[in-house]
């Protein structure tokens, strides 16, 4: 029987990288994992293949509505080859999967494929496809079998016409009329591809806001922005029926009045969060104990009740985040070789991939009032950049919520070009106890969209912005 010093059970961001991490500092490490390719809903059915179709769908959008004013002409018809971009997008997650597989290779792991189960709570045996079973041993273990979409109870997906997000990104053909059950990231995603190649777009939400676990500045921008795009959305709307009836699909909801709302379709998009996975798993063989929600219950060390299992990213608390699932892996992989990492949770952020997009880290305003700490607001709108009208990428803005007394910035929220990638200067900021005066002294290159960090934060100090 195979002995390791930790086996990791799952090859997401979380579990790749904290197998990783963990052969880099001496241990020998074995991943298993129950699906032919590495890197789990992320790099497979999730963030990876969702981006490529965003961006040709981005492609496309431009051609037919931008190029013309840029100076220019296409002649003849401009098409939507559907079947191509599907495959352009597949050969995306086949080379950052092999990418994956040179890593394990690299860093020494041993890869298993099979259904990884505790036989206690140091053995696990690995079911295979071909009927086989091998059993090893490890001194630790670190569960990252991460989270499948949720749908609601009366719901049956078919998987055809009544879709999650993983069938979503292999569709033959563009909807008519999608409706999107859920209007949180994934579904807003999604729905975007779609619209932007011809489909119409409606989007139940039974909250009273689209992204309602952002700032509220975030949804309503986001909202304005959207239905100019033709979004349509019905929020405050609580699903209570959804039925296929050959190539159609309706869907009846109640609104905040108590009146029936039907919305006839052609594809719905169930798209209401995701749920901790931790099928076959035979925790309880360990006696790790799950929580009645299916997560399993971890102390701030990422360990389980079982001392030698931890459990990391979606299977755990917490945002269902690629990235907190890597800050995750490490810092176990770390624990486990005695150091003393440590993550700060409030500092983990979150974005949408829309276009604009749209980014938030640390307190939204809502918590802030909600805590009773005293803040002040910096705001600067992206449509005052040179770089903005230069590229036609005017929606949006740039929120920072700094303490009143000390400066300290307390939460950015951004929507606009680029801002996924902006969101890190404001992580960094925080990691550092920036205060808004500090940001808005740093040099910000010019014409850039990050002009408009400095800009927010000259405003939330004094009001005193140069651009607008």
């Amino acid at each position: 029987m195979n002995q390791y010093d930790v086996a990791v059970i799952g090859s997401g961001p979380g579990g790749y990288v904290a197998a990783i991490r963990c052969a880099q500092l001496g241990m020998k490490t074995a991943i298993i994992e129950k699906y032919p390719t590495l890197g789990g809903t992320c790099l497979n059915v999730g963030c990876i293949p969702s981006k490529a179709l965003l961006d040709s769908s981005h492609h496309y959008e431009d051609a037919v509505k931008h190029f013309e004013e840029h100076g220019i002409e296409v002649s003849g018809d401009i098409k939507v080859n559907l079947e191509k971009m599907i495959s352009r997008k597949q050969s995306v997650v086949d080379q950052t999967t092999k990418g994956i597989d040179f890593l394990m290779d690299k860093n020494k792991i041993d890869v298993f494929q099979g259904i990884g189960s505790f036989t206690d709570a140091t053995h696990i045996e690995i079911a295979k496809s071909d009927g086989s079973s091998e059993k090893i041993e490890a001194k630790n273990t670190i569960i990252a079998t991460g989270s499948k979409p949720s749908t609601l109870p009366f719901i049956k997906i078919d998987k055809e016409k009544i879709i999650t997000s993983t069938e979503a990104l292999k569709l033959t053909e563009v909807p008519k009329h999608l409706i999107v059950i859920g209007g949180g990231v994934i579904g807003l995603e999604l729905g975007q591809v779609y619209k932007r190649l011809g489909a119409e777009v409606s989007v139940v939400e039974y909250m009273d806001r689209i992204i309602p676990g952002m700032d509220s500045a975030l949804s309503k921008e986001l909202t304005k922005v959207l239905k100019k795009q033709g979004f349509k959305f019905y929020t405050k709307h609580k699903v209570k029926e959804v039925t296929r009836k050959g190539k159609k699909v309706t869907v009846k909801a109640d609104d905040a009045k108590g009146n029936e709302a039907v919305f006839e379709g052609d594809y719905c998009l169930v798209s209401v969060g995701r749920r901790p996975y931790t099928d076959g798993l035979n925790a309880e063989k360990a006696g790790v104990k799950i929580a009645e929600r299916g997560q399993i219950e971890v102390n701030d060390h990422l360990q389980t009740n079982i001392p030698n299992i931890y459990a990391i990213g979606d299977v755990v608390r917490g945002a269902m985040l690629a990235h907190k699932a890597e800050e995750e892996g490490v810092m176990v992989a770390e624990i486990l070789a005695g150091q003393k990492p440590h993550i700060d949770y409030n500092l983990i952020p979150g974005v949408v991939y829309t276009w604009p997009e749209v980014a938030a880290v640390g307190k939204t305003e809502e918590q802030l009032k909600e805590e009773g700490v005293k803040y002040k607001t910096g705001q600067f709108p992206m449509r005052a950049l040179g770089r903005s009208r230069a590229s036609m990428d005017t929606d949006g803005f740039i929120k920072i919520l700094a303490d009143a007394s000390t400066d300290e910035v307390l939460g950015v929220h951004m929507i606009g070009a680029r801002v996924a990638d902006l969101i890190a200067e404001a992580v960094t900021a925080m990691e550092f106890r920036a205060s808004a005066e500090d940001i808005s002294r740093m040099s910000h290159a010019h014409p850039t969209y990050a002009e408009a960090v400095k800009e927010a934060a000259l405003d939330a100090t004094d009001k005193r912005a140069l651009h607008s």
